[in-house]
């Protein structure tokens, strides 16, 4: 099974070797029809902490680095 990339904007990079992503998306309200912006923070690795606040980047499946980090930083994007 391929794994998944998602892209996000970086909100926190205090944590060494980890930066926090914040992907959004949208949905369709089920009573209105209308799209609602819904977000999700995903803890990522970094290995370099090379990556700082509001830096667009692409994150992957990984494995489990800690009990929360499951995703690894895979490139910066414009």
């Amino acid at each position: 099974m391929p794994k998944r990339i998602l892209q996000g904007v970086v909100v926190s990079d205090k944590q060494d070797k980890t930066v926090v992503v914040s992907v959004e998306r949208q949905v369709m309200h089920p009573v209105y029809k209308k799209f609602v912006k819904k977000s999700k923070k995903f803890a990522a690795h970094d290995e370099n902490n090379q990556y700082k606040v509001g830096d667009i980047v692409s994150i992957e499946e990984s494995k489990p680095y800690s009990k929360t980090k499951t995703w690894t930083v895979v490139e910066k994007n414009a």
